[in-house]
């Protein structure tokens, strides 16, 4: 599958058939998704791949608590912020009437919308699960990490012909979670992400995304940047002389900064004197002045 079709393929799916999800995909997937870029390799992502009768176990508790009116577990961190702000508020609205809409539910009905909410708890009838725990001692950084790694996830689940749908709902029944899982207390259950076939009946909506320009600025023109002038070039042509050396080349005048400057490896021509005999070598090759 082209990396383009796999990017603008995955989606969120909320209706998956119970086809048993192959465990050498899976493997496959997390296997090269380890290489998912982490500030300083720190890859702070811990994962739990649930299938069976483990999984069957999560979402009956997490049934049997929703039947049961349960109030949900206190977030370990705030998944949207209080108040938000133009344009996200727009486009969370906008994300919900396109959800709620497609399944003809409208938008004061509210119970409906609960019945549709806790589809998330039976991972919208999926096979297999992630469960993606961060260490709470990192930072933003390792939580932005962390974002990476899941959607490289994504992306290799699609290149297997599986989809995904990554929930933030599964932090509300983390200790549901945590009584088959067991993770150790220092980490924090950041989201599951469900895995499977797409199940073609479920009615979906592909939502939409805001337009280019709405998020994105380009700053400097389109032609390539020009060439930069080799140091050597330039102390030749400016016959510089000064105090620092030249990376590397210690010895050799210059007052380019050494951290500005390219090293040159190229092999250096003999030198003979006039009268036959070999002269000192050359410490470094001559280079040609820049024509123009």
């Amino acid at each position: 599958m082209d990396v383009y079709e796999t990017v603008t393929s995955r989606r969120a799916v909320r209706g998956f058939t119970d086809q048993p999800v192959p465990m050498e995909a899976l493997r496959r997937v997390l296997s090269a998704a380890a290489w998912a870029p982490s500030g300083s390799n720190l890859q702070p992502w811990h994962v739990y791949v649930v299938t069976g009768e483990p999984l069957a176990e999560i979402k009956r508790r997490a049934g049997e608590r929703l039947a049961a009116g349960d109030p949900w577990d206190e977030r370990e961190y705030e998944m949207y912020p209080p108040a938000l702000k133009s344009p996200y508020r727009e486009r969370r609205s906008a994300f919900g009437r396109e959800r709620y809409g497609a399944l003809g539910i409208g938008r004061d009905d509210w119970e409906a919308r609960q019945r549709a909410a806790a589809e998330n708890w039976d991972c919208f009838g999926a096979p297999a699960a992630l469960f993606c725990y961060i260490d709470r001692d990192m930072g933003r950084p390792q939580w932005a990490d962390v974002g990476m790694y899941l959607q490289t996830v994504m992306l290799l689940l699609r290149a297997e012909g599986l989809h995904s749908c990554p929930q933030m709902a599964w932090s509300v029944y983390r200790e549901t979670v945590a009584e088959v899982l067991h993770p150790p207390d220092g980490l924090i259950l950041f989201c599951g992400v469900s895995i499977g076939f797409e199940d073609v009946t479920v009615d979906h909506v592909r939502t939409g995304r805001a337009p280019l320009e709405e998020t994105v600025t380009f700053v400097g023109g389109s032609s390539a940047p020009p060439r930069p002038i080799r140091a050597y070039e330039q102390l030749r042509a400016a016959h510089i002389r000064c105090s620092e050396p030249l990376r590397g080349r210690p010895g050799l005048p210059g007052q380019i900064p050494s951290h500005h400057l390219e090293r040159d490896d190229r092999p250096l021509p003999a030198r003979r004197r006039p009268d036959g005999r070999a002269a000192r070598p050359r410490r470094h090759a001559p280079a040609p002045v820049p024509s123009g």
